[in-house]
């Protein structure tokens, strides 16, 4: 070349004109040789002459022959591209005549003749044991056996790609194997890829279906390419232990921030999980001395039987009017006494006959005679399942209740628990007492039967639950949609008594618009039984029946003020999250000291039963029933 100052770029348009640059080489040193460069087809055929490693044997041909030939001039977009180095070029010669047909089975040659209106370029290098690579016109002229494998000889790990535009879009692109390593890996190779070697890339077996390739060159080429869905022979394994990535991750520092060293990172970590297992060790002690202080507290309880037999069973009233007696009521009832204080502190409201006495005298001179309201209703029951007249949908939802009724407890499993049946046989006799009313089951129903049957019989059982859910607020909350004004005033009495015990709770629900419909019916449908632990929901049922419907709203405040330290989140979605129960870094807390998740929902939030009686006696002084009243004779007049 001829040493300028400036390089410049010769560059054929079509044939109609040359356009020539001169660029400045902004980046010289001036050291180097100048030099120009010259881009045209003979220089391009020049240099190609002066490396032959640059092109394969047919792009060495004779530049004269090359220039006459009249493939030149014609559509060069069709190409075979072979990825994996092999240097089978086609003849660079072309037909101006049409394509002909594809051959019949029968005339169909060992290998398929390519057409020579298609070029070959090879993207990398191959070693060639004759110097140079062989022609595919070559290989058809001296060998008319099979394909021979032309793949290098060193074990590769990746296979080759060959992409044909000849052919059909579902067999454009295909992929060979790389070097045979043995003689099964090889067959499984051929197994599994249509092609096994960069040789017969371009070459499909003789038996395969070839679409025809287009008549003439000008024919359209389709324009996205599909690559055929190769399915792997692996099998897809997981790793037991951390990835590579987490085991060199930081696990002390986050992302966005600059890495520490090694060694400062291996003892902070080390410092964190010493953290963590003091926290455990604190956690663990602090739980036995709460279940320490329970037993303690139960034992007391026990301690007064004589004086509950004596003075309160006879006549459970008189904790009315003595509030020393009613102080013992409201720390507990004994276990062997809540069945029959239960009944008579619910009372029958309903006068429903539990089969004991067949009989009740109305006046000294007439009486009726009722049958057992319990099994009259589980008798209809029983005949309506049988006969399929029960309603699908209700059986399904008394089914779903009845498996998150407390799961903890495992006695209401539908395969293993022992009271499964009774609490079954219970509720559909409850849906069949409400149908005459046009009513039909509310989920939670299951949660309150099975409280009342872990304290007594079913006959029992089924009194107290139709009174205790015959009370006012109970019936508004399990009526119809013609209840909706009642449970509405119900709102508006809590919203206001929370305004006035703790207003900053308040403020927040109505800046996030969080009314008490968005969690109340979640509490006082199954009276806390889905929120709140077992031992904390039996002592607020013991004070509930005793008190009634002004004490459902005074365990709610309570709940609240527990949950106060979380309740001042920025996000709406958050906040109902928390009172949900669902609140996932508290989940994720628990998971991670190994508490049960199948109890309480609440339990992660660390509400007991001692932290929440300290809320309620802590409002002995602020709650007036004489409140309670009036708000009650205000919002619901007819009352």
């Amino acid at each position: 070349m001829a040493d300028d100052e400036h390089e410049v770029v010769e560059r054929q348009v079509g044939k109609g004109f040359e356009a020539r640059f001169d660029l400045d080489d902004a980046f010289s040193d001036g050291e180097d040789a100048d030099y120009n460069l010259e881009f045209s087809s003979a220089a391009i055929k020049k240099h190609l002459a002066e490396n032959p490693s640059w092109a394969g044997h047919n792009d060495r041909e004779d530049d004269g022959e090359t220039e006459n030939s009249s493939a030149r001039d014609h559509d060069t977009s069709m190409s075979t591209f072979c990825l994996d180095g092999s240097s089978n070029s086609y003849s660079e010669s072309r037909s101006s005549s049409s394509s002909p047909p594809p051959p019949t089975a029968e005339e169909q040659p060992d290998e398929q003749e390519v057409p020579q209106d298609f070029s070959d370029i090879t993207l990398s290098e191959e070693p060639s044991t004759n110097g140079h690579s062989t022609s595919h016109g070559d290989t058809q002229e001296g060998d008319a056996s099979p394909l021979r494998d032309t793949s290098p000889p060193w074990d590769t790990s990746y296979p080759a790609v060959h992409i044909d535009a000849s052919r059909s879009p579902p067999s454009r692109v295909m992929m060979s194997a790389g070097a045979e390593r043995n003689g099964k890996d090889h067959q499984e190779d051929e197994a599994a890829n249509p092609v096994s070697n960069a040789s017969s890339s371009y070459l499909p077996a003789p038996g395969h279906d070839i679409p025809p390739l287009p008549s003439s060159p000008s024919s359209p080429l389709p324009q996205t390419l599909t690559t055929p869905t190769i399915i792997s022979q692996r099998r897809q394994t997981y790793s037991a232990g951390p990835s590579a990535f987490q085991r060199v991750m930081s696990q002390t520092r986050p992302h966005f921030l600059p890495p520490k060293n090694r060694q400062e990172d291996q003892k902070h970590m080390a410092d964190w999980q010493a953290m963590m297992k003091q926290s455990r060790a604190a956690e663990e002690k602090r739980r036995k001395a709460l279940q320490e202080r329970r037993l303690a507290r139960e034992l007391k309880v026990e301690q007064f039987m004589y004086k509950w037999e004596k003075e309160i069973l006879p006549d459970w009233r008189v904790v009315h009017k003595n509030p020393n007696l009613r102080r013992l009521w409201w720390n507990g009832i004994p276990t062997k006494l809540r069945a029959s204080m239960w009944q008579q502190a619910v009372g029958n409201a309903l006068a429903l006959s539990n089969g004991r006495h067949m009989h009740i005298f109305l006046s000294a001179v007439a009486f009726i005679v009722f049958q057992d309201n319990y099994r009259s209703c589980l008798s209809r029951a029983t005949r309506a399942l049988s006969s399929g007249s029960f309603p699908a949908e209700t059986l399904q939802a008394v089914e779903q209740d009845i498996l998150s009724t407390l799961p903890a407890l495992h006695i209401f499993h539908p395969e293993t628990g022992p009271l499964y049946q009774d609490l079954r046989d219970m509720l559909c006799a409850w849906v069949v007492s409400r149908a005459d009313e046009g009513l039909g089951y509310v989920h939670g129903t299951a949660k309150i039967a099975g409280m009342i049957l872990l304290n007594m019989k079913p006959q029992q059982g089924f009194i107290v639950m139709r009174n205790l859910l015959e009370r006012h607020c109970m019936r508004s909350l399990y009526g119809s949609v013609a209840a909706k004004d009642d449970v509405e005033a119900y709102y508006r009495i809590f919203d206001t008594l929370l305004a006035d015990c703790m207003p900053k709770i308040y403020f927040n629900f109505k800046q996030h618009q969080i009314s008490p419909g968005a969690y109340l019916p979640d509490w006082l449908i199954p009276l806390f039984l889905d929120h709140l632990p077992f031992e904390a929901c039996a002592r607020l049922w013991d004070v509930l029946l005793l008190e009634g419907d002004s004490f459902l709203f005074r365990a709610a405040l309570a709940v609240l003020a527990v949950l106060e330290p979380r309740l001042f989140f920025p996000d709406r979605q958050e906040l109902l999250d928390l009172l949900r129960g669902e609140n996932k870094a508290a989940l994720e807390v628990a998971k991670r000291e190994g508490r049960l998740l199948d109890s309480a929902k609440y339990d992660i939030y660390g509400v007991d039963e001692e932290t929440l009686w300290e809320r309620i006696d802590s409002m002995e002084d602020w709650w007036k029933e004489s409140t309670w009243r009036r708000l009650t004779q205000r919002e619901l007049p007819d009352l």
